[in-house]
């Protein structure tokens, strides 16, 4: 049975100076702790090991559009531009999606939380090591004429999901901006038993204006897509109010990006049940060119998770490449916080923590080293895989 000796080592909750753990062949968990004096046959490791990561926000399916969209835009000109992108032979979707999942497993990422419009990761999905929460993204613009059509396309994706692997899957909305009330309990009415269910949470500051009284751009995009917005009220509070009036508290609600989210909004979204918060800094920056407020979320006590977002808003999909973002322009956040927010946080975000995302006995939550660790800084820091 392996035994590893390491410098540092994460159990999904603290950090402990030369410390060792024990699994078997198969990497299931059962013992860790302080190192004891006589280690002898011991694996030595420099650096810190820790339990796989977890990415609890990605769109594996946009994988061929690294590097084709713009950086700096803004999202709306963002979202334009990958709607541009239609006109792509499937061979060379297949081959991104393939590749970058093997990226995400060599890079330590134990589970994804995956967006999907379409079924081409499905069979990617069920032969991967890394373990999927699917949500069923759906949406229809706000247009109630148009709500039927979009909701019996992405009912047939649905409908394609498995739990193959232990894989779980949900319908979810796009965003508060994109997704009417009618098309709200559509998505509600698919969602039996306890899921997980995702959505894209103030983004841009023209998303809580367009909820608050109409302003900002959202207007001027629905034209652009040759939609009318007449029939939108706006209900005078923020965006996040919206989507918590349409969406069922008895889930696990996970919101994703939070760019403009305000301690009020948190506090109230941590009322109105289980609510998480995937941050995605990396792709903020590569969007709107600017971070969530962190300490914001550390002082009211938020449930945050790591997202690394997709390629075509996004350099590398690697959950390490975000906590080194988060760090570089955020030192206040201790290290343990931000190891939580890419392991345990997400484990249980996803509905994974019985098996991921911390050491427990009898877990499997995979094993990482992260090399040239010295200490408290991760910017040095490289991933190796041990299981």
């Amino acid at each position: 049975m392996p035994t590893y000796i390491s410098e540092y080592l994460f159990d999904g909750s603290q950090l402990i100076k030369n410390a060792f753990l024990k699994c078997n062949e198969e990497g299931v968990i059962e013992e860790w702790g302080q190192a004891p004096k006589n280690s002898t046959g011991a694996k030595e490791l420099s650096g810190l090991l820790m339990p796989g990561f977890i990415n609890t926000h990605c769109h594996l399916e946009l994988s061929h559009l690294k590097g084709k969209v713009d950086t700096g835009t803004g999202l709306l000109p963002f979202l334009s531009g990958v709607v541009n992108f239609r006109d792509v032979e499937q061979k060379e979707i297949d081959e991104a999606i393939v590749k970058h999942d093997h990226y995400m497993w060599e890079k330590g990422i134990q589970a994804v939380g995956d967006i999907s419009n379409k079924t081409d990761t499905f069979s990617t999905k069920e032969r991967s090591p890394i373990r999927y929460y699917t949500f069923v993204e759906m949406f229809d613009l706000l247009q109630d004429n148009l709500t039927e059509m979009f909701f019996g396309q992405y009912k047939e994706v649905f409908e394609a999901c498995t739990e193959k692997g232990g894989n779980g899957f949900s319908a979810s909305p796009h965003a508060p901006y994109s997704v009417s009330s009618g098309m709200f309990a559509k998505i509600n009415s698919l969602n039996s038993g306890k899921r997980t269910i995702s959505i894209h949470n103030q983004e841009t500051p023209h998303e809580n204006a367009y909820f608050q009284n109409k302003t900002g751009d959202f207007t001027a995009f629905f034209k652009r897509l040759g939609f009318d917005d007449t029939a939108f009220t706006p209900i005078q509070k923020d965006s996040i109010y919206y989507a918590m009036e349409k969406m069922d508290p008895s889930h696990r609600t996970l919101f994703v990006h939070n760019t403009t989210t305000s301690a009020k909004n948190i506090l109230d979204a941590t009322e109105w049940g289980n609510a998480y918060w995937a941050t995605c800094p990396n792709a903020n920056l590569y969007i709107e060119n600017t971070l969530p407020d962190y300490e914001t979320f550390l002082s009211s006590g938020a449930k945050v998770t790591i997202g690394t977002d997709s390629l075509s808003s996004n350099w590398q999909l690697s959950v390490l490449e975000e906590l080194k973002t988060i760090q570089k322009y955020n030192s206040f956040i201790p290290l343990e916080t931000l190891l939580q927010w890419s392991t345990i946080n997400g484990a249980e975000a996803l509905g994974f923590e019985n098996e991921l995302g911390s050491f427990e006995t009898g877990k499997k939550p995979g094993l990482i080293l992260l090399e040239h660790f010295k200490g408290s800084s991760l910017q040095q820091c490289q991933v190796k895989r041990l299981h």
